[in-house]
């Protein structure tokens, strides 16, 4: 075989397993990269996503029936947590970290705020097996769906001649995960030439190409990387990385959040100490930077870019509301 022809085969294969990494109906927006997510071993099937989206909505899911994960997830925050600084699990039990907001997750590297976790379908083992969370195992959750008769249709009908297992409902619930993107907002429109923006929002996407583009990168608008944030009043509950490593230099580390939708998932930072955005801005200054502070004009028209980020489209979605019509159905 000549050489032409074997950089020929191999630029095919190339093409060959990149067609293979994304799914042609995966809806991944256009210009994006490539999800860091396998569908190679859970491909995008619909049915069930539909399937992930009743797990996700069901206490079921929590030792005691009381706590799902929309509990601290809710559609109407862009999946995020607003009504607590920190999230609450059974028996009020109270987190020390304010939930993250879940979309465009098939593109994320790691996942938590420590970054602990490296696979979405490993992801939910974290706050169902939690003690301040859903305190549960997987072995209960498999009897606990097997009782009920309209998950046992629902799964022979997706996953025929299958017993129902913890690992079938991972993957059910990285799924619907899957399905969150959010890539409507009005910057996106921009971006496609359909929307402009006005003087102020430019301004403020000077300052923050200037100032924030770094490590809140388009389009996620987070480099995913863990950086230092030491909250003062927080240290001696959250050391961050540091609690999954016990290395010191990962002390204080944490995940860079994505910045769309900031409109919706209020409170900020990892212990949702700060409810206001202006406050987190000038916050977020002071602890990176004693070289230059961003003036209140100039605040003000970062957050007229930042709000350009936020995409009420994916937030009242329907489709990613509580499925009425399975629960009604014993």
């Amino acid at each position: 075989m000549s050489h032409r022809s074997i950089i020929i085969l191999l630029f095919l294969l190339f093409l060959l397993m990149g067609f293979e990494w994304l799914p042609t109906d995966y809806p991944a927006p256009k210009g994006w990269p490539i999800p860091t997510y396998s569908f190679q071993t859970n491909p995008y099937d619909t049915a069930q996503v539909r399937l992930g989206k009743y797990l996700f909505y069901d206490p079921v899911l929590s030792k005691d029936s009381t706590i799902s994960c929309a509990s601290c997830h809710s559609s109407y925050n862009a999946f995020a947590h607003t009504d607590h600084p920190t999230s609450h699990g059974i028996d009020d039990r109270k987190g020390k970290r304010n939930a993250p907001a879940l979309f465009n997750l098939a593109w994320n590297k790691s996942f938590m705020w420590d970054g602990a976790i490296h696979h979405l379908d490993f992801q939910a083992i974290a706050p169902i097996t939690g003690k301040t969370e859903m305190d549960n195992n997987l072995e209960n959750i498999v009897l606990k769906i097997k009782r009920q008769k309209r998950y046992v249709l629902a799964f022979q009908e997706i996953f025929p001649n299958q017993e129902i297992t913890a690992n079938l409902i991972l993957r059910c619930l990285s799924q619907f995960q899957l399905s969150l993107i959010s890539a409507q907002s009005k910057y996106d429109l921009v971006q496609d030439g359909v929307e402009f923006f006005s003087i102020q929002e430019w301004n403020g996407q000077r300052l923050y190409t200037a100032h924030c583009g770094n490590c809140h990168t388009a389009p996620l608008f987070t480099n995913q990387e863990l950086m230092y944030y030491k909250i003062p009043s927080n240290a001696q509950i959250d050391s961050g990385r540091y609690s999954i490593t016990k290395v010191a230099a990962d002390t204080f580390l944490f995940k860079v959040p994505s910045l769309r939708n900031l409109s919706f998932t209020y409170p900020y930072f990892h212990d949702g100490h700060q409810p206001q955005l202006r406050a987190a801005i000038r916050e977020h200054g002071s602890m990176i930077s004693d070289q230059y502070q961003l003036t209140e004009d100039e605040i003000s028209a970062l957050i007229s870019f930042l709000k350009t980020l936020d995409d009420p489209t994916f937030v009242f979605d329907p489709q990613h509301q509580f499925p009425k019509a399975f629960f009604r159905n014993k």
